[in-house]
């Protein structure tokens, strides 16, 4: 666990060589992200904030694709001025009937969680279900979300904290690594058989208040992503 936190607190230094790719503070509006919500919620941007405040369902999607390896880090916080529960996240994310663009004509994606089903990605629920669980699924773009055990967390360790800042780092190496990290700490470590190579990234939730700072992408994975 030390050499994570170490490695994990040196991650900025560590990835300086590799050219960061675009990021977000937040200043200038929604140009770089795509909102799709159900009706009574809203997206917002102030301050250095993107603020989710949902009823019925919302993923905001950053606009340009990714590629593997790649390292994406945001801090995030669920408020305790609404319902507690799913900081949830898709990457790599695609749709197998138009894999080169996400956000094309004719998509049925409305914010509605059921709506998602059909892409080919990496999920983590992350206290969802009232936060009750937390887990992590790839979904095969066939409309099968497979759940295995041990991914599958109830314990109160990988459950919300209402108003706690997140830092969160999520990890797709090209050699099929998959990581969700937080706070330092590895709660998912999966190597894929049949690696997401691209893809888009997205922020989801459902009724619930997220507010969201300090969004990077880099080229690469932690050093310590590469060894067990």
């Amino acid at each position: 666990m030390r050499k994570w936190l170490v490695c994990l607190a040196l991650l900025p230094c560590c990835l300086q060589a590799e050219d960061p790719l675009p990021r977000d503070d937040f200043r200038n509006g929604l140009a770089a992200w795509v909102v799709e919500q159900q009706p009574g919620g809203s997206v917002t941007v102030t301050d250095g904030v993107l603020t989710i405040a949902d009823k019925g369902g919302c993923t905001v999607w950053f606009r340009e694709a990714l590629t593997a390896p790649v390292t994406i880090r945001y801090r995030a916080k669920v408020s305790s001025a609404a319902r507690v529960s799913d900081l949830n996240c898709f990457w790599m994310a695609s749709d197998p009937t138009r894999p080169d663009d996400l956000f094309g004509p004719g998509h049925t994606r409305t914010g509605k969680f059921a709506t998602y089903d059909s892409l080919r990605t990496y999920y983590v629920g992350y206290g969802g279900n009232t936060n009750s669980t937390t887990r992590f699924r790839r979904y095969a773009g066939t409309g099968a979300r497979p759940l295995l055990p041990e991914h599958d967390r109830t314990a109160p360790e990988f459950l919300l904290k209402p108003d706690h800042v997140y830092e969160i780092t999520l990890v797709a190496g090209a050699d099929g690594r998959v990581q969700f990290i937080r706070d330092g700490e590895v709660v998912f470590d999966w190597t894929d058989p049949q690696p997401l190579r691209s893809g888009w990234f997205g922020l989801r939730t459902v009724d619930s208040r997220i507010e969201i700072r300090a969004f990077r992408v880099h080229r690469g994975v932690p050093p310590s992503a590469v060894s067990r």
